[in-house]
Formats: C-alpha cells, sequence, structure tokens
C-alpha cells in the first residue's frame, strides 16, 4: 500500500492556508526557489539525460538503456499511484518506454527528457483508465519532492508524520483513500507536484494546460483532500 507522506505534510500535518480561490504565484514556473546545490543537481541531471538522448538518436541501444534505469522507478510510480494496479502499471510502464523509443528520433529537446517522458506516461495511462472507465469524483505551492531511487522499481520514498502519536497504517491509508476520491485531472497534480516534486510549468506541459489551470487543480484538489482529512490533523 502506497503511503502519500508528501502529500500527508502538504495538506494535514502543515498545510498551507485556502482562500477561496487559487492565487497565481508572483513565480508561477518555481514559486520557492531552489537552492544553488538543487539547482547544479538539475543542471548536472540534465547534462547526462542529454548525452545519454544524443547516443540513443543515433541508435546506441545502451545509452536508451541507461535512461530506463534512471527513471522506470519514477514511471513506475507514477502509474501505480495513478490506478492502483500493481501488474498493469508494470505493462503500462513498459509501454511507456516502448513508446519513448519509438518517438525519441522526433525528440527535439525543447523540454527536458524527465518531462517529455512523464508527458507519454502521463498519456499511456489516461488511455489505459478511459478504457478501463477508473474514475474519482469529478470535481474540478511546493512541496517537498519525493522520488523513486533510479534504478529502483519500489514507490516513492516514504516521510514520516509529524505526529509520532498517529498510526502509520491507519493514516496511510485514509490519505490513500482521499487521493483515490479525486478526479483523474486532481489525481495527477497531486501525484506530480506533491509526490514528483515537478514545477507548475512542467506540470502544464506533462498534462497539456496551462500553468493557471494546474494552480487552480492543486488548489481545489488540496482543499477538497484537507476537508477529507482535517480530523488527522495534530
Amino acid at each position: 500500500m502506497a503511503i502519500y507522506w508528501a502529500v500527508a505534510k502538504e495538506v494535514v500535518f502543515h498545510p498551507k492556508p485556502l482562500n477561496n480561490s487559487p492565487r497565481m504565484s508572483s513565480n508561477p514556473q518555481n514559486q520557492v526557489l531552489n537552492g544553488p546545490a538543487e539547482e547544479a543537481d538539475k543542471a548536472a541531471v540534465r547534462e547526462r539525460d542529454e548525452k545519454l538522448v544524443s547516443a540513443a538518436q543515433s541508435g546506441d541501444l545502451d545509452a536508451f538503456n541507461e535512461l530506463v534505469t534512471h527513471y522506470r522507478g519514477k514511471v513506475y510510480a507514477m502509474i501505480v499511484n495513478m490506478i492502483r494496479n500493481e501488474a498493469e502499471s508494470w505493462d503500462l510502464a513498459q509501454d511507456v518506454f516502448l513508446k519513448a523509443w519509438k518517438a525519441l528520433p522526433r525528440f527535439e529537446a525543447r523540454s527536458t527528457f524527465y518531462t517529455w517522458l512523464y508527458r507519454i506516461t502521463h498519456n499511456v495511462t489516461y488511455d489505459w483508465m478511459r478504457k478501463k472507465k477508473v474514475q474519482g469524483d469529478a470535481e474540478f505551492d511546493d512541496a517537498t519532492a519525493v522520488d523513486a531511487e533510479p534504478g529502483t522499481v519500489t514507490l516513492p520514498k516514504q516521510i514520516a508524520p509529524a505526529d509520532a502519536n498517529l498510526d502509520r497504517g491507519e493514516v496511510g491509508d485514509r490519505i490513500t483513500k482521499a487521493i483515490e476520491t479525486l478526479s483523474e485531472d486532481h489525481r495527477a497534480v497531486i501525484l506530480l507536484k506533491d509526490v514528483d516534486g515537478l514545477r507548475y510549468h512542467e506540470i502544464a506541459e506533462v498534462i497539456g494546460t496551462s500553468i493557471g489551470t494546474v494552480m487552480s487543480r492543486l488548489f481545489y484538489a488540496r482543499k477538497k483532500l484537507q476537508a477529507q482529512l482535517k480530523d488527522l490533523r495534530p
């Protein structure tokens, strides 16, 4: 069972005050500026990916396999967190990388590789959900990024709850069920932002919408989660 402690931190233990409507940040792409070390790490990842993509586009299968190793854990985690089916998630993750390999010659590096890969993952997952008619409730800021380690096939790492007296299993189950009641669109932005740590403009690119729409969906998703989980607040 996945326990969304990144989401718990955002909407249960240390929630930001929510007004009656979402407000655009003065820096919507980033909102909270990253420190030099984090920016350096991201720059190093981008440089690594650019080299691997370039080699893979030239037919180097080993380079593409290295990209798969770096991102398969994140891709699997994103899918399983959306559809709650481990076996199907494995199959869909393989489909994502197959589509990525076939589409790689057309990748022009207008975005980062992982944003491009997340968009493929999003589309593959949504196609499956629509075919299976998997739905949540129809309703329409920054958090700590929680990533699967490169090369792993597990769910995202967990963050311990702020209140040690709360039962982890019970809280995790409540959070999981609350997230499952969200619509597909709301669930996607919550997971991309609070679990995968993407920025607003990256989420907008992944799901094919505007930054304002992303912020609006996050606002209403968090508002609904806070309403459902208010009794868990310390």
